[in-house]
């Protein structure tokens, strides 16, 4: 699959520029302090302990593609994983975590869930956001709609959709506001539910 140059966003704040893997420990922690409070994650990993030590490989395992393509973006209190068509998340690396880092009594429920994700994704091409967070501190402040606003452009240039799950009210807001709409609901198990979310290209 050919390069994509990433736009940079210039002249507004915050400032969102690619990310590569030399600033993966930045995008990771990023997204760490970012999903600690997120409803389906801990449901996954639910002890601090637990969730401290494995986020950063689940966050690898659904998006590192992103970071070895330079299609992720990063801002200073917040970063995306965007997936572009033909990328996908790393399905053995997900497994691996899954059986490491989860109670044994709840893998089942998980790998559910994970089935029934993989269920709602589009078959048409189209550019995937696993995973986008702030830093606590600094939600609502337009870093999320930042993060996002580079590729949202290059979707409607090349006339693709995009594609993510939403996993709270609050963050299915934002989305709508760019354009997302729902597709269904996911919900497994006891897992908090999480709604799927297709924009297409204007």
């Amino acid at each position: 699959m050919s390069t994509v140059t990433m736009p940079v966003a210039t002249g507004a704040t915050p400032e969102v520029a690619p990310a590569r893997d030399d600033r993966a420990e930045h995008v990771l922690a990023t997204l760490a302090l970012a999903f600690a409070a997120d409803p389906p994650c801990r449901w996954m990993l639910p002890e601090p302990a637990q969730y401290l030590r494995h986020f950063p490989a689940f966050a690898r395992a659904l998006g590192g593609q992103a970071l070895a393509q330079g299609t992720a973006l990063c801002s200073p209190a917040g970063a995306a994983l965007w997936l572009r068509p033909g990328d996908e998340p790393d399905e053995t690396a997900l497994v691996a975590l899954v059986q490491d880092a989860v109670d044994e009594g709840q893998q089942p429920a998980v790998f559910a869930l994970f089935d029934e994700m993989a269920r709602w994704h589009p078959h048409e091409p189209h550019w995937y956001l696993p995973m986008i967070g702030v830093e606590p501190t600094s939600q609502g402040c337009g870093h999320g709609a930042a993060l996002m606003r580079p590729v949202l452009a290059v979707c409607d240039a090349a006339g693709v959709p995009a594609y993510l799950e939403a996993t709270s009210a609050r963050s299915r807001r934002l989305y709508e506001r760019l354009g997302f709409k729902p597709m269904g609901c996911i919900e497994v198990a006891d897992c908090p539910p999480i709604v799927p979310m297709l924009r297409r290209p204007r």
